[in-house]
């Protein structure tokens, strides 16, 4: 993605790593919202519950939405993620349309025509993105503001609940259940939205489907040319970030670290890094390997641990110890841009951006030079 002038978060990267927020889903489960809270007025007859979708807490319970991104910012944060992960009408359809598996039909494009034609789901999803990318603008402005350093806000793009690259009819390799017109139609959607609700760039996060990414930057290709963007040099900076299982393959598609560059490269994103999946010590060398083919930023917001239920945040490692990890990433010249995903509070993010105040981010382009060994790292 081109820009006729650099963004100010491009020169931030040059001087010292960026510290990104944590995960929003952990946060919010420490308000101990109800089903009742969660549906407000508005959604007080939906059919299906709706406490495990958080993108709506936009909409009924706005003040804690932004509650959580002041204190993700006072902690540290330079960027903040808006609310948005699942906020397109592909996602949402989960929670307010019938299941047709449960009649005897299946899930198919001639459904799944008629959820991206949704009136109600279109609109729907249209409110949640702008009303979050608000939310959070407003509080980066008055923390900017209050701080004199400038804080930025990225747009969520979630990789949706449906898959382009895996059919899910053991019988039928050939099937899939959404076609990526579709897929890039409510994205492109989500897109408008969260520049119309003012953010500062786009992060196409968590990507286990690479063809699911696919979409999605074709989709903000598809805005930037159409709204006239491009032309007027007002591009927003695009981040990608993917989730990694234990073998380094991006999940669903499978690609290794190496190919998922690759298949990206040619967009020029603002950075490139991992996320979710993996604690950071199982991400290290997948981060590594990243760090070392990449010739753009490199992001690192592992999930704090693996899943603990009798965790207090549902995850292993504490702030102390995902404040350790990330400190060791950057001392190995690896990372551009620190934050945390799943398990990983306000609290976690303080001591993130505690330890690395100071260190230099890692070198990229002609700039760059020879990564630290594993063996170096772990010695």
């Amino acid at each position: 993605m081109t820009r006729a002038h650099p963004h100010p978060l491009e020169r931030i990267l040059e001087s010292r790593i960026a510290i990104l927020d944590g995960a929003m889903g952990t946060t919010i489960r420490a308000y101990g919202m109800t089903e009742a809270q969660m549906r407000g007025q508005r959604f007080k007859d939906a059919k299906k519950d709706l406490l495990n979708n958080g993108d709506l807490f936009n909409l009924t319970q706005p003040a804690m939405i932004g509650d959580i991104h002041r204190r993700f910012l006072e902690a540290g944060a330079d960027i903040i993620e808006t609310n948005t992960f699942g906020a397109t009408s592909i996602a949402q359809s989960e929670f307010f349309v019938d299941d047709p598996r449960e009649h005897g039909g299946r899930k198919a494009p001639e459904f799944y025509q008629k959820i991206v034609e949704d009136e109600f789901l279109n609109g729907l999803a249209w409110e949640i993105n702008e009303q979050a990318a608000r939310l959070a603008r407003e509080q980066a402005d008055r923390v900017s503001e209050e701080t004199g350093r400038q804080r930025f806000v990225a747009g969520s793009i979630g990789p949706l609940t449906v898959s382009l690259s895996n059919s899910p009819d053991p019988d039928d390799a050939g099937f899939r259940v959404v076609t990526f017109d579709q897929v890039k139609a409510a994205y492109a959607r989500q897109v408008r939205a969260l520049i119309a609700g003012g953010v500062d760039l786009l992060l196409v996060e968590t990507i286990f489907d690479s063809l699911n990414a696919k979409a999605a930057l074709a989709a903000i290709r598809e805005v930037f040319d159409e709204d006239g963007l491009s032309a007027g040099g007002r591009e927003l900076p695009v981040m990608i970030s993917a989730a990694v299982g234990r073998g380094g393959e991006t999940m669903i598609s499978a690609q290794t670290i190496e190919a998922f560059w690759i298949a990206f490269e040619h967009t020029r994103p603002l950075s490139v890094g991992l996320n979710c999946s993996l604690g950071p010590d199982l991400m290290y060398p997948f981060l590594a390997e990243l760090a070392e083919k990449a010739d753009v930023a490199i992001s690192c917001y592992p999930n704090a641990g693996l899943p603990n239920p009798l965790s207090q945040t549902g995850f292993d490692l504490g702030p102390a110890d995902m404040a350790r990890y990330l400190r060791e990433f950057a001392q190995a010249g690896l990372i551009n841009i620190a934050g945390g995903c799943c398990g990983n509070t306000p609290e976690h993010i303080a001591a993130i951006a505690q330890a690395l105040d100071g260190l230099p981010p890692r070198r990229f382009g002609a700039a760059a030079e020879p990564l630290a060994l594993e063996s170096e790292w772990k010695a």
